[in-house]
Protein backbone atom coordinates (compact mmCIF):
# COMPACT_ATOMS: atom_id res chain seq x y z
CA UNK A 1 0.00 0.00 0.00
CA UNK A 2 1.09 3.50 -1.11
CA UNK A 3 -0.67 6.36 -0.12
CA UNK A 4 -0.23 10.47 -0.91
CA UNK A 5 -1.32 13.45 1.52
CA UNK A 6 -3.13 16.39 -0.17
CA UNK A 7 -3.52 19.53 2.06
CA UNK A 8 -6.80 21.04 0.47
CA UNK A 9 -7.33 23.68 2.50
CA UNK A 10 -6.14 24.76 7.01
CA UNK A 11 -8.66 22.42 8.05
CA UNK A 12 -9.16 19.59 5.18
CA UNK A 13 -7.07 16.81 3.86
CA UNK A 14 -7.52 14.12 0.78
CA UNK A 15 -5.17 10.89 1.09
CA UNK A 16 -5.10 9.18 -2.14
CA UNK A 17 -4.50 5.39 -1.74
CA UNK A 18 -2.72 2.92 -4.18
CA UNK A 19 -3.19 -0.83 -3.28
CA UNK A 20 -1.58 -3.47 -5.10
CA UNK A 21 -3.53 -7.13 -7.28
CA UNK A 22 -1.46 -8.79 -4.50
CA UNK A 23 -3.17 -7.20 -1.13
CA UNK A 24 -6.51 -6.91 -3.22
CA UNK A 25 -6.45 -10.58 -3.82
CA UNK A 26 -5.57 -11.42 0.02
CA UNK A 27 -8.48 -9.21 1.33
CA UNK A 28 -10.43 -11.23 -1.00
CA UNK A 29 -9.15 -14.19 -0.05
CA UNK A 30 -10.15 -13.20 4.06
CA UNK A 31 -13.82 -12.54 3.02
CA UNK A 32 -14.03 -15.86 1.05
CA UNK A 33 -12.43 -18.24 4.09
CA UNK A 34 -14.59 -16.53 6.69
CA UNK A 35 -18.18 -17.13 4.44
CA UNK A 36 -16.68 -20.80 3.73
CA UNK A 37 -16.49 -22.10 7.33
CA UNK A 38 -19.92 -20.81 7.92
CA UNK A 39 -21.72 -21.64 4.17
CA UNK A 40 -24.42 -24.27 4.10
CA UNK A 41 -24.48 -25.51 0.63
CA UNK A 42 -26.06 -28.80 -0.65
CA UNK A 43 -24.14 -31.84 -1.05
CA UNK A 44 -21.14 -30.39 1.54
CA UNK A 45 -20.56 -30.55 4.92
CA UNK A 46 -19.94 -27.17 6.53
CA UNK A 47 -16.56 -26.09 5.85
CA UNK A 48 -15.70 -27.99 3.35
CA UNK A 49 -17.36 -26.17 0.66
CA UNK A 50 -14.62 -25.89 -2.16
CA UNK A 51 -13.43 -21.48 -2.56
CA UNK A 52 -14.86 -21.47 -5.99
CA UNK A 53 -18.17 -22.45 -4.83
CA UNK A 54 -18.42 -20.15 -2.11
CA UNK A 55 -16.89 -17.32 -4.19
CA UNK A 56 -19.72 -18.10 -6.63
CA UNK A 57 -22.54 -18.13 -4.12
CA UNK A 58 -22.21 -14.98 -2.13
CA UNK A 59 -19.76 -12.90 -4.61
CA UNK A 60 -21.35 -9.56 -4.07
CA UNK A 61 -21.65 -10.27 -0.42
CA UNK A 62 -17.83 -11.04 -0.41
CA UNK A 63 -16.40 -8.47 -2.41
CA UNK A 64 -18.67 -5.91 -0.83
CA UNK A 65 -17.57 -6.80 2.85
CA UNK A 66 -13.70 -6.99 1.13
CA UNK A 67 -13.44 -3.88 0.38
CA UNK A 68 -14.91 -2.47 3.31
CA UNK A 69 -13.00 -4.40 5.57
CA UNK A 70 -9.60 -3.37 3.42
CA UNK A 71 -10.30 0.21 3.34
CA UNK A 72 -11.29 0.52 7.27
CA UNK A 73 -7.85 -1.37 8.26
CA UNK A 74 -5.51 0.52 5.94
CA UNK A 75 -7.44 3.90 7.23
CA UNK A 76 -6.82 3.05 10.71
CA UNK A 77 -2.75 2.28 9.70
CA UNK A 78 -2.96 5.36 7.57
CA UNK A 79 -4.21 8.01 10.77
CA UNK A 80 -1.48 5.75 13.26
CA UNK A 81 1.32 6.51 11.02
CA UNK A 82 0.43 9.99 10.25
CA UNK A 83 -0.68 10.37 14.04
CA UNK A 84 -4.15 12.14 12.46
CA UNK A 85 -7.28 12.84 14.40
CA UNK A 86 -10.26 13.11 11.98
CA UNK A 87 -12.68 15.82 13.42
CA UNK A 88 -15.53 14.94 11.14
CA UNK A 89 -16.72 12.33 9.06
CA UNK A 90 -14.21 10.18 6.85
CA UNK A 91 -16.07 10.06 2.84
CA UNK A 92 -14.63 7.65 1.22
CA UNK A 93 -14.27 7.80 -2.31
CA UNK A 94 -13.78 3.95 -3.86
CA UNK A 95 -15.15 1.42 -6.60
CA UNK A 96 -15.20 -2.29 -5.28
CA UNK A 97 -12.32 -4.13 -5.86
CA UNK A 98 -12.04 -6.44 -8.74
CA UNK A 99 -9.86 -10.26 -8.54
CA UNK A 100 -5.99 -9.86 -9.94
CA UNK A 101 -6.51 -5.60 -10.41
CA UNK A 102 -4.55 -3.19 -8.54
CA UNK A 103 -7.19 -1.10 -6.26
CA UNK A 104 -7.24 2.86 -5.60
CA UNK A 105 -9.27 4.65 -3.35
CA UNK A 106 -8.94 8.01 -1.83
CA UNK A 107 -10.46 9.49 1.72
CA UNK A 108 -11.14 13.27 2.68
CA UNK A 109 -11.66 14.38 5.96
CA UNK A 110 -11.51 17.63 8.28
CA UNK A 111 -8.83 17.80 10.59
CA UNK A 112 -8.21 20.82 13.50
CA UNK A 113 -5.89 23.52 12.10
CA UNK A 114 -2.30 24.49 12.84
CA UNK A 115 -2.27 26.86 15.90
CA UNK A 116 0.41 28.71 16.59
CA UNK A 117 -0.69 29.12 20.62
CA UNK A 118 -0.37 32.17 22.58
CA UNK A 119 1.09 32.92 26.13
CA UNK A 120 -1.70 30.86 28.42
CA UNK A 121 0.13 30.28 31.61
CA UNK A 122 0.57 32.44 34.28
CA UNK A 123 -1.87 34.48 32.80
CA UNK A 124 -3.94 37.30 35.36
CA UNK A 125 -7.72 36.61 36.36
CA UNK A 126 -9.95 37.44 38.53
CA UNK A 127 -12.49 35.38 40.80
CA UNK A 128 -15.33 36.28 42.52
CA UNK A 129 -14.52 35.85 45.91
CA UNK A 130 -17.79 33.27 48.01
CA UNK A 131 -20.36 34.87 50.25
CA UNK A 132 -23.35 33.24 51.34
CA UNK A 133 -25.97 35.48 53.08
CA UNK A 134 -28.06 34.74 55.80
CA UNK A 135 -31.51 35.47 53.61
CA UNK A 136 -30.51 32.69 51.34
CA UNK A 137 -30.34 30.07 54.57
CA UNK A 138 -33.17 31.12 55.85
CA UNK A 139 -35.10 30.51 52.43
CA UNK A 140 -33.60 26.65 52.01
CA UNK A 141 -35.11 26.64 56.09
CA UNK A 142 -38.63 27.96 54.80
CA UNK A 143 -38.60 25.05 52.22
CA UNK A 144 -37.59 22.55 54.71
CA UNK A 145 -40.44 23.67 57.21
CA UNK A 146 -42.69 24.00 54.21
CA UNK A 147 -41.88 19.77 53.61
CA UNK A 148 -42.40 19.43 57.19
CA UNK A 149 -46.02 21.23 57.28
CA UNK A 150 -48.73 19.40 58.42
CA UNK A 151 -52.16 19.37 56.75
CA UNK A 152 -55.33 19.51 58.84
CA UNK A 153 -58.96 19.87 57.50
CA UNK A 154 -60.67 22.72 58.99
CA UNK A 155 -63.89 22.34 60.99
CA UNK A 156 -65.78 25.30 60.15
CA UNK A 157 -67.98 25.96 57.43
CA UNK A 158 -66.26 28.21 54.88
CA UNK A 159 -64.66 29.44 51.72
CA UNK A 160 -61.27 28.76 51.98
CA UNK A 161 -58.52 31.45 50.89
CA UNK A 162 -55.45 31.59 49.45
CA UNK A 163 -52.49 29.31 51.32
CA UNK A 164 -55.03 26.68 52.41
CA UNK A 165 -55.47 23.51 50.58
CA UNK A 166 -58.54 22.52 48.68
CA UNK A 167 -59.63 18.90 48.55
CA UNK A 168 -61.96 19.00 45.24
CA UNK A 169 -63.08 16.64 42.87
CA UNK A 170 -63.12 18.69 39.15
CA UNK A 171 -63.51 17.74 35.29
CA UNK A 172 -63.83 20.20 32.63
CA UNK A 173 -66.31 19.95 30.28
CA UNK A 174 -67.15 20.42 26.34
CA UNK A 175 -71.05 20.30 25.97
CA UNK A 176 -71.86 17.17 28.06
CA UNK A 177 -68.29 15.39 27.31
CA UNK A 178 -65.99 15.42 29.65
CA UNK A 179 -62.28 16.49 28.02
CA UNK A 180 -59.98 13.44 28.80
CA UNK A 181 -56.91 14.11 31.19
CA UNK A 182 -58.79 17.55 32.58
CA UNK A 183 -60.43 15.74 35.39
CA UNK A 184 -59.51 13.89 38.91
CA UNK A 185 -61.21 12.86 42.30
CA UNK A 186 -59.82 14.08 45.59
CA UNK A 187 -57.17 16.35 44.33
CA UNK A 188 -55.19 18.42 46.78
CA UNK A 189 -54.86 21.61 45.48
CA UNK A 190 -53.00 24.66 46.96
CA UNK A 191 -54.78 27.90 46.45
CA UNK A 192 -52.71 31.27 45.63
CA UNK A 193 -49.77 29.22 44.32
CA UNK A 194 -50.88 29.44 40.41
CA UNK A 195 -51.71 25.68 40.05
CA UNK A 196 -54.49 26.16 38.55
CA UNK A 197 -55.87 28.73 36.03
CA UNK A 198 -57.04 31.74 37.87
CA UNK A 199 -60.92 31.45 36.97
CA UNK A 200 -61.05 27.80 38.16
CA UNK A 201 -59.14 29.23 41.71
CA UNK A 202 -61.87 32.10 42.06
CA UNK A 203 -64.77 29.68 41.74
CA UNK A 204 -63.46 27.60 44.13
CA UNK A 205 -63.27 29.93 46.56
CA UNK A 206 -66.75 30.88 46.53
CA UNK A 207 -67.84 27.22 47.21
CA UNK A 208 -68.43 25.71 51.06
CA UNK A 209 -67.27 21.83 52.00
CA UNK A 210 -69.78 20.07 50.00
CA UNK A 211 -70.70 22.45 47.34
CA UNK A 212 -70.59 22.07 43.57
CA UNK A 213 -69.48 25.00 40.98
CA UNK A 214 -68.59 25.60 37.65
CA UNK A 215 -67.71 28.24 35.13
CA UNK A 216 -65.91 28.56 31.83
CA UNK A 217 -62.35 29.02 31.52
CA UNK A 218 -60.71 29.76 28.65
CA UNK A 219 -56.79 27.99 28.16
CA UNK A 220 -53.53 30.54 27.28
CA UNK A 221 -52.52 29.68 23.70
CA UNK A 222 -49.21 28.44 24.44
CA UNK A 223 -50.70 25.67 26.98
CA UNK A 224 -49.04 22.49 27.21
CA UNK A 225 -51.95 20.59 25.46
CA UNK A 226 -52.03 21.52 21.75
CA UNK A 227 -55.56 20.33 21.37
CA UNK A 228 -56.79 22.53 24.18
CA UNK A 229 -54.82 25.76 23.56
CA UNK A 230 -57.34 28.72 23.24
CA UNK A 231 -60.29 26.26 23.34
CA UNK A 232 -62.82 27.33 26.08
CA UNK A 233 -64.39 24.62 28.17
CA UNK A 234 -66.98 24.29 31.53
CA UNK A 235 -64.87 23.46 34.81
CA UNK A 236 -67.29 21.43 36.90
CA UNK A 237 -65.73 21.15 40.90
CA UNK A 238 -66.88 19.70 43.67
CA UNK A 239 -65.49 20.90 47.05
CA UNK A 240 -65.00 18.41 49.93
CA UNK A 241 -63.01 19.72 52.63
CA UNK A 242 -60.60 22.74 53.45
CA UNK A 243 -57.37 22.14 55.16
CA UNK A 244 -55.07 24.05 56.69
CA UNK A 245 -51.05 23.96 56.51
CA UNK A 246 -49.18 24.33 59.88
CA UNK A 247 -45.58 24.68 59.69
CA UNK A 248 -43.51 23.83 62.31
CA UNK A 249 -40.98 25.74 64.14
CA UNK A 250 -37.68 25.16 63.32
CA UNK A 251 -35.88 22.55 65.75
CA UNK A 252 -33.44 19.81 65.85
CA UNK A 253 -36.14 16.99 65.10
CA UNK A 254 -37.26 18.87 61.89
CA UNK A 255 -33.38 19.02 61.15
CA UNK A 256 -33.20 15.21 61.87
CA UNK A 257 -35.85 14.87 59.25
CA UNK A 258 -34.19 16.63 56.81
CA UNK A 259 -31.13 14.11 57.17
CA UNK A 260 -28.85 16.54 59.78
CA UNK A 261 -28.02 16.20 63.29
CA UNK A 262 -28.94 18.73 64.52
CA UNK A 263 -30.50 22.71 63.56
CA UNK A 264 -26.76 24.08 63.57
CA UNK A 265 -25.32 21.40 62.09
CA UNK A 266 -27.81 21.73 59.29
CA UNK A 267 -27.47 25.50 58.76
CA UNK A 268 -23.76 24.64 58.66
CA UNK A 269 -24.18 22.36 55.94
CA UNK A 270 -26.69 24.55 53.87
CA UNK A 271 -24.01 27.47 53.92
CA UNK A 272 -21.20 25.40 53.32
CA UNK A 273 -23.34 23.47 50.14
CA UNK A 274 -24.03 27.16 48.85
CA UNK A 275 -20.59 27.92 49.80
CA UNK A 276 -19.21 24.98 47.44
CA UNK A 277 -21.92 25.37 44.73
CA UNK A 278 -21.02 28.69 44.68
CA UNK A 279 -17.20 28.64 44.31
CA UNK A 280 -17.58 25.84 40.99
CA UNK A 281 -19.89 28.66 39.61
CA UNK A 282 -17.16 31.46 40.16
CA UNK A 283 -14.48 29.22 39.39
CA UNK A 284 -16.37 28.13 35.88
CA UNK A 285 -17.06 31.58 35.50
CA UNK A 286 -13.62 33.04 35.32
CA UNK A 287 -11.99 29.76 33.77
CA UNK A 288 -14.43 30.61 31.13
CA UNK A 289 -13.46 34.14 30.73
CA UNK A 290 -9.96 33.44 30.94
CA UNK A 291 -10.36 31.04 28.17
CA UNK A 292 -11.97 33.69 26.01
CA UNK A 293 -9.57 36.07 26.22
CA UNK A 294 -6.76 33.59 25.47
CA UNK A 295 -8.57 32.09 22.31
CA UNK A 296 -9.71 35.88 20.99
CA UNK A 297 -5.09 36.76 20.82
CA UNK A 298 -5.27 33.50 18.00
CA UNK A 299 -5.27 35.77 14.84
CA UNK A 300 -5.43 33.13 12.07
CA UNK A 301 -8.01 30.77 13.47
CA UNK A 302 -9.99 28.25 10.66
CA UNK A 303 -12.69 26.27 12.13
CA UNK A 304 -13.71 22.81 10.34
CA UNK A 305 -17.11 23.26 8.55
CA UNK A 306 -18.48 19.98 9.24
CA UNK A 307 -17.43 20.10 13.27
CA UNK A 308 -19.62 23.50 13.69
CA UNK A 309 -22.35 22.11 11.72
CA UNK A 310 -22.79 19.43 14.20
CA UNK A 311 -22.63 21.20 17.08
CA UNK A 312 -25.52 23.41 15.25
CA UNK A 313 -26.94 19.95 15.50
CA UNK A 314 -26.86 19.29 18.49
CA UNK A 315 -28.18 22.89 19.76
CA UNK A 316 -31.26 22.29 17.51
CA UNK A 317 -31.59 19.04 18.86
CA UNK A 318 -31.67 20.37 21.96
CA UNK A 319 -34.49 23.69 21.45
CA UNK A 320 -36.84 20.79 19.72
CA UNK A 321 -36.56 18.48 22.81
CA UNK A 322 -37.20 21.37 24.95
CA UNK A 323 -40.25 22.87 23.00
CA UNK A 324 -40.98 19.52 22.70
CA UNK A 325 -41.53 19.07 26.57
CA UNK A 326 -43.52 21.88 26.43
CA UNK A 327 -45.88 20.65 24.21
CA UNK A 328 -44.72 22.62 20.92
CA UNK A 329 -42.50 23.02 17.95
CA UNK A 330 -40.69 25.12 15.92
CA UNK A 331 -43.08 27.01 14.67
CA UNK A 332 -43.75 28.40 17.78
CA UNK A 333 -41.19 30.43 17.61
CA UNK A 334 -41.53 32.47 14.51
CA UNK A 335 -38.61 31.11 12.52
CA UNK A 336 -37.58 28.23 10.41
CA UNK A 337 -35.06 25.38 11.45
CA UNK A 338 -32.63 27.61 8.96
CA UNK A 339 -33.44 30.86 10.73
CA UNK A 340 -32.26 29.12 14.09
CA UNK A 341 -29.15 27.30 12.66
CA UNK A 342 -28.32 30.83 12.14
CA UNK A 343 -29.59 32.04 16.06
CA UNK A 344 -26.93 29.41 16.65
CA UNK A 345 -24.08 29.70 14.44
CA UNK A 346 -22.40 32.24 16.68
CA UNK A 347 -22.46 30.00 19.57
CA UNK A 348 -21.27 26.73 17.81
CA UNK A 349 -18.19 28.13 16.35
CA UNK A 350 -17.29 29.52 19.95
CA UNK A 351 -17.67 25.95 21.33
CA UNK A 352 -15.31 24.48 18.27
CA UNK A 353 -13.27 27.05 18.89
CA UNK A 354 -12.68 26.68 22.48
CA UNK A 355 -12.24 22.95 22.25
CA UNK A 356 -9.64 22.64 19.19
CA UNK A 357 -8.08 25.29 20.99
CA UNK A 358 -7.63 23.08 24.86
CA UNK A 359 -6.75 20.27 22.44
CA UNK A 360 -3.77 21.56 21.09
CA UNK A 361 -3.13 22.81 24.60
CA UNK A 362 -3.42 18.94 25.63
CA UNK A 363 -1.19 17.98 22.74
CA UNK A 364 1.50 20.79 23.67
CA UNK A 365 1.82 19.90 27.15
CA UNK A 366 1.44 15.74 26.14
CA UNK A 367 -1.72 15.13 28.17
CA UNK A 368 -2.98 11.96 28.28
CA UNK A 369 -6.41 10.23 29.37
CA UNK A 370 -5.28 6.35 30.52
CA UNK A 371 -7.65 3.48 30.38
CA UNK A 372 -8.43 3.74 34.02
CA UNK A 373 -9.83 7.68 33.26
CA UNK A 374 -12.31 6.52 30.91
CA UNK A 375 -13.27 3.60 32.76
CA UNK A 376 -13.95 5.71 35.97
CA UNK A 377 -15.74 8.09 33.69
CA UNK A 378 -18.45 5.45 32.19
CA UNK A 379 -18.65 4.05 35.84
CA UNK A 380 -19.84 7.89 37.04
CA UNK A 381 -22.37 8.17 34.44
CA UNK A 382 -23.65 4.47 34.51
CA UNK A 383 -24.24 5.03 38.41
CA UNK A 384 -25.88 8.63 37.50
CA UNK A 385 -28.29 7.37 34.86
CA UNK A 386 -29.00 4.02 36.59
CA UNK A 387 -27.89 2.01 33.24
CA UNK A 388 -25.35 -1.32 33.65
CA UNK A 389 -21.65 -0.39 33.02
CA UNK A 390 -21.58 -2.97 30.16
CA UNK A 391 -24.43 -1.65 28.75
CA UNK A 392 -23.52 1.59 28.65
CA UNK A 393 -19.63 0.76 27.65
CA UNK A 394 -20.94 -1.19 25.11
CA UNK A 395 -22.98 1.92 23.70
CA UNK A 396 -20.33 3.82 23.56
CA UNK A 397 -17.94 1.73 21.68
CA UNK A 398 -21.09 1.20 19.03
CA UNK A 399 -21.82 4.79 18.39
CA UNK A 400 -18.30 5.60 18.73
CA UNK A 401 -17.83 7.83 21.26
CA UNK A 402 -15.02 6.74 23.27
CA UNK A 403 -13.04 9.24 21.24
CA UNK A 404 -15.53 12.43 21.90
CA UNK A 405 -15.25 11.61 25.67
CA UNK A 406 -11.48 10.87 25.66
CA UNK A 407 -11.40 14.60 23.96
CA UNK A 408 -13.99 15.98 26.47
CA UNK A 409 -11.97 14.49 29.42
CA UNK A 410 -8.43 16.34 27.13
CA UNK A 411 -10.65 19.36 27.23
CA UNK A 412 -10.94 19.35 31.09
CA UNK A 413 -7.38 18.64 32.11
CA UNK A 414 -6.00 21.30 29.80
CA UNK A 415 -8.67 23.88 30.97
CA UNK A 416 -7.96 22.98 34.70
CA UNK A 417 -3.85 23.14 34.07
CA UNK A 418 -4.53 26.78 32.11
CA UNK A 419 -6.13 27.97 35.62
CA UNK A 420 -3.87 26.08 37.92
CA UNK A 421 -0.98 28.33 36.00
CA UNK A 422 -2.89 31.21 36.23
CA UNK A 423 -2.43 34.43 38.79
CA UNK A 424 -5.60 34.36 40.16
CA UNK A 425 -7.23 37.35 42.09
CA UNK A 426 -10.14 37.04 44.54
CA UNK A 427 -12.44 39.92 44.42
CA UNK A 428 -15.16 40.85 46.21
CA UNK A 429 -18.45 40.14 44.73
CA UNK A 430 -21.34 42.49 44.05
CA UNK A 431 -23.40 43.96 46.70
CA UNK A 432 -26.84 44.54 46.05
CA UNK A 433 -26.66 48.09 45.00
CA UNK A 434 -24.08 47.84 42.78
CA UNK A 435 -25.25 46.78 39.17
CA UNK A 436 -22.63 43.98 38.90
CA UNK A 437 -25.52 41.54 40.32
CA UNK A 438 -27.82 40.15 37.86
CA UNK A 439 -31.52 40.74 38.98
CA UNK A 440 -33.16 38.36 40.94
CA UNK A 441 -35.42 37.50 38.38
CA UNK A 442 -32.66 36.26 36.48
CA UNK A 443 -31.33 33.95 39.26
CA UNK A 444 -31.53 30.22 39.77
CA UNK A 445 -29.29 29.12 42.97
CA UNK A 446 -28.95 25.48 43.45
CA UNK A 447 -28.05 23.74 46.33
CA UNK A 448 -27.09 20.79 44.85
CA UNK A 449 -26.92 18.92 41.75
CA UNK A 450 -29.41 16.89 41.98
CA UNK A 451 -31.87 19.96 42.04
CA UNK A 452 -29.53 21.60 39.09
CA UNK A 453 -30.26 18.20 37.46
CA UNK A 454 -34.36 18.38 37.75
CA UNK A 455 -34.39 22.24 37.17
CA UNK A 456 -32.27 21.59 34.16
CA UNK A 457 -34.51 18.69 32.62
CA UNK A 458 -37.45 20.57 33.27
CA UNK A 459 -36.52 24.59 31.68
CA UNK A 460 -33.68 23.67 29.39
CA UNK A 461 -35.07 20.70 27.68
CA UNK A 462 -31.97 17.88 28.23
CA UNK A 463 -32.42 14.93 28.66
CA UNK A 464 -31.52 13.59 32.35
CA UNK A 465 -28.52 11.47 31.22
CA UNK A 466 -27.11 14.67 29.44
CA UNK A 467 -27.82 16.66 32.39
CA UNK A 468 -26.38 14.60 34.59
CA UNK A 469 -22.90 14.20 32.58
CA UNK A 470 -22.35 17.95 33.27
CA UNK A 471 -20.90 19.25 36.83
CA UNK A 472 -22.60 21.09 39.14
CA UNK A 473 -21.12 24.72 38.30
CA UNK A 474 -21.97 23.93 33.86
CA UNK A 475 -25.59 23.29 34.93
CA UNK A 476 -25.56 26.72 36.97
CA UNK A 477 -23.83 28.04 34.23
CA UNK A 478 -26.58 26.86 31.77
CA UNK A 479 -29.31 27.80 34.05
CA UNK A 480 -27.83 31.37 34.51
CA UNK A 481 -27.57 32.15 30.64
CA UNK A 482 -30.82 30.91 30.12
CA UNK A 483 -32.69 32.93 32.66
CA UNK A 484 -30.69 36.00 31.54
CA UNK A 485 -31.94 35.27 28.02
CA UNK A 486 -35.63 35.16 29.44
CA UNK A 487 -35.35 38.26 31.34
CA UNK A 488 -33.58 40.24 28.69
Amino acid sequence: MEYNVEELSPVKRKISVEVPAEEANAAISTAIALYRMQADVKGFRKGKVPSTIVESKYRKQIYGEATTDLINYQINEIMSGLSIQPMSRIDVDAKELVRDEDFSYSIEFEVAPKLDLPKYKGLKVEELEVVVGDDEVAEVESRILANNAEVKVIEDVRTPKDGEVVSVSFGAYQGDQIVEGIQAENFDLVLGDNQALPEFEAMLKTLTTGESGETDVTFPSDFINENLAGQTVTMKAKLHAVKERITPKMSDSVAQKAGFKDVETMRTGIRESYASQRKQMNQSKAQSELLASIIADIKDFPLPPAMVEDRVDRLLQDLEYRLDRQGKGFQSLGKTPEELRGDFREEAESTVRTEIFLLAVANEEALEISPEEIESTLTQLAMQTRQPLHELKKYYEDNNLIVPLKDRLLCDKASELIYDAAEVKMIAAPTEGKKAAPAASATKQFTDKTEAVEWAVANLGLKESTAKGYSLAKLQERADKFLAEQDA
